[in-house]
């Protein structure tokens, strides 16, 4: 049975998906004055299954070392809460208890237990939560729980660092005449390099799964969506995928063999992939989106070693920036990802147009690359041809305004 998945990217998130409510609002976490959102609220009414992808760095934020153990020892979910501009990351044991705090205020007001409730932050780094303005925002923001257009929309905006947009995006398909919904929302624009990026994303989905099988879809998914894109090749502190899911539809899609299980998948996939490609095309002062596909690799470990090589390489970068068909800046980071590339065998491609076959460059075409890098999106082709191994990332160009806007702080 194959089911069709209906996918939009310009709604408002969240509360599309029954069953959950969400909210926005501002307490100024940033300290400026600013009247920017800052603190969003995510609540299933129904205890939910959860299940999540964090950051691999070393150097972990207090929140992310608090949802993972909460996550380890818990079967029943309800809130996420999350707030801007601090990430409440190297800020020892008082950032724990912060953390801490927050679950357990947001959990007194919803009437659950504190460890029913994620905690996530983003934003500077090595400074505490100015808690008494996070208490405020805490209260404003379950008072102001809806499954509005309105405040879903705000728990988009809420999320926000250096983003410029909201990102959301929600998956839906029917399985005997039941509807469910995939819907997430997420935020990301620079430190952004798996595994994963100085980014958050949630999802929400009123299927019908356990705890073991969200966590398998959610990691599948995420290989091919967060853990394959990157702005600037910087591993964050506070990355976090949350997925909560509270069974409202009453459709069953644990098993992944059947069709609605497959539905579920795929959607799943979609709305992080979606959520992915927002993120690079937010990046931080970016100009350009660049797609880097990897084929006839040895295999699919190598294949992606030349794509990061590739999409992280500053002077690569810069010659996109400039609009500059650089391909010898190509291929020399994708040799030095040292996954034994033979240069006779490579071919290489600007959109359809053929730079290099078989190692022999068509220079006759350089007005045919041009035309191709000087795009706002434009693919960058590469068949080492010595497998079957394959990989595609997302990256971006660097331009002046990133340095601009990440000299200082």
């Amino acid at each position: 049975m194959s089911l069709s998945i209906k996918v939009a990217d310009d709604g408002p998130g969240i509360g599309e998906v029954p069953g959950f409510r969400a909210s926005g609002v501002h307490c100024d976490v940033r300290c400026t004055g600013n009247p920017r959102l800052d603190l969003a609220l995510i609540f299933s009414e129904k205890p939910a299954v959860a299940a999540g992808v964090f950051t691999t760095n070393d150097v972990k934020a207090a929140p992310v070392r608090f949802d993972q153990r909460i996550l380890d020892g818990g079967e029943n979910f309800h809130a996420i809460v999350a707030n801007s501009g601090n990430a409440n990351a190297c800020t020892g044991e008082q950032g724990m208890c912060d953390t801490e705090a927050m679950a357990a205020q947001a959990a007194q007001l919803l009437g659950v237990e504190a460890a029913q409730v994620f905690v996530c932050s983003t934003g500077r780094i090595g400074r505490a939560l100015p808690m008494d303005k996070i208490s405020n925002g805490i209260n404003g923001a379950v008072k102001a729980l809806a499954a509005t257009k309105e405040q879903s929309l705000n728990a988009a905006w809420a999320i926000l660092t250096s983003d410029t947009r909201p990102k959301a995006v929600t998956a839906t398909f029917e399985v005997d005449g039941k509807a469910v919904t995939v819907s997430g929302i997420g935020k990301g624009a620079g430190m952004i390099e798996p595994n994963m990026a100085t980014m958050l994303a949630f999802v929400a989905t009123d299927a019908l799964v356990s705890k073991k099988s969200l966590q398998a879809a959610l990691s599948d998914a995420n290989a091919e969506s967060f853990n394959a894109i990157t702005v600037d090749g910087d591993m964050s502190t506070n990355d976090t995928v949350l997925v909560l899911a509270n069974g409202e539809s009453g459709v069953n899609v644990e098993d992944a063999a059947t069709g609605a299980g497959q539905a579920f998948r795929s959607a799943l996939k979609a709305v992080c992939q979606k959520l992915a490609e927002k993120i690079v095309g937010d990046g931080e002062r970016v100009t350009k989106f660049v797609t880097i596909k990897v084929e006839g690799a040895p295999d699919d470990a190598a294949a992606q070693r030349v794509a990061r090589a590739v999409g992280n390489s500053l002077l690569v970068k810069t010659s996109w920036y400039g609009n500059d068909p650089n391909w010898g800046r190509v291929l020399d980071a994708a040799g030095y990802a040292r996954v034994g590339l033979v240069e006779a065998k490579l071919d290489m491609h600007y959109d359809d147009i053929p730079v290099i076959s078989a190692g022999t460059p068509l220079h006759d075409n350089l007005p045919q690359w041009k035309l191709a890098v000087a795009k706002k999106r434009f693919s960058i082709t590469l068949n080492l041809n010595l497998g079957s191994g394959a990989f595609m990332l997302h990256s971006a160009d660097l331009s002046e305004g990133y340095v601009d806007f990440n000299k200082s702080e």
